[in-house]
């Protein structure tokens, strides 16, 4: 329907499907062992579109990311606002190439979110409303996360505490707790296995989240599909830079002051997070939190060890 209203549509509608052809799946994972978990068959025809809608939430909070951070790149290729950007100028268009690239980035992932909703509320199952409560909430923390995220790098220095809280809000939350919980209330859960399954997912989406921040210093570009370092050359205050900022020594400190969110700076930074142990520590807290993690699964039993153990590795002992 989309492409039918105009030809100039079809660069949004194959922008988009290009956009979630790859990435790690995990969010519909997670959906999808929240419902076995809680006892939904694994042949239930409707959980497919209904845990696959949330690869088109994942799409749309990474387009707009990827434009409030400025990145050039995303999984290795041009980040969507980057690849308008270069249609226009190899199109010879009129106007701001710059500008119709982030024009077209806001609408599509605005439209991204629409077909999230799509698709969760006509995959035909019964529970759909109970669960349209926790895709709600998904939504909106995710939003409050990106905020307190933009926040934060607006501040000279974030806490350890204050940068655990974007950690929370930006990725535990909507990466892990809240996936897990539309799956499982899709299945019937009660309120007892919502709030174990949330003793499961908020040490694990931290520890995720921990190390997309330690990848995004240390990671291989070309498993990543980004620049190594571009965390710290985009200045994010994430738990990484806190942990430098606690560890270091006063002149270790007036380098992140002059350096972080400049690309000379990458160099020096990298090489101060391992001297002062910052990298240490971070690993650290993603073994704690992973242990606190697999102790909640055992806790909750039945299937829960089969289904969210290997979740849990491919959550936390990622490369990309």
């Amino acid at each position: 329907m989309f492409s039918a209203i105009g030809p100039d549509l079809d660069e949004v509608s194959d922008a988009a499907a290009s956009f979630v052809r790859g990435g790690k799946r995990l969010r519909p994972s997670f959906c999808f062992a929240g419902w076995l978990v809680a006892g939904g068959a694994p042949d239930e025809p409707g959980i497919v579109p209904a845990a696959a809608s949330l690869e088109w939430l994942q799409g749309s909070a990474l387009v707009h990311d990827d434009l409030m951070d400025g990145s050039d790149t995303r999984r290795g290729l041009p980040s969507v606002h980057r690849a308008f950007e270069a249609l226009h100028r190899a199109e010879d268009r009129v106007g701001d190439p710059a500008g119709f690239g982030v024009s077209a980035a806001v609408l599509l992932g605005d439209l991204m979110l629409s077909w999230c909703d799509e698709m969760f509320r006509t995959s035909r199952l019964p529970t759909v409303p109970a669960a349209l409560a926790y895709l709600d909430l998904c939504k909106t923390e995710v939003v409050a996360g990106q905020f307190l995220d933009v926040v934060g790098q607006t501040r000279a220095t974030l806490s350890v505490a204050e940068a655990m809280r974007v950690v929370r809000f930006k990725s535990a939350k909507y990466t892990v707790e809240r996936p897990l919980h539309i799956g499982a209330a899709l299945a019937g859960a009660d309120e007892t296995l919502i709030r174990a399954l949330s003793d499961v997912a908020l040490p694990l989406g931290e520890a995720f989240q921990l190390r997309d921040d330690v990848l995004g210093v240390f990671g291989d570009p070309s498993v990543t599909g980004k620049p190594a370092g571009d965390d710290l050359r985009e200045g994010k205050r994430t738990v990484l830079i806190a942990r430098t900022q606690e560890l270091t020594d006063d002149a270790g400190r007036a380098l992140l002051a002059e350096a972080l969110g400049t690309a000379e700076g990458v160099g020096p930074i990298t090489d101060l997070i391992r001297a002062c142990g910052a990298w240490e520590a971070v690993e650290a807290d993603i073994s704690r939190l992973e242990d606190e993690a697999d102790a909640a699964i055992e806790r909750i039993g039945g299937v829960a060890p089969a289904v969210l153990g290997p979740l849990a590795l491919t959550a936390t002992r990622r490369t990309r």
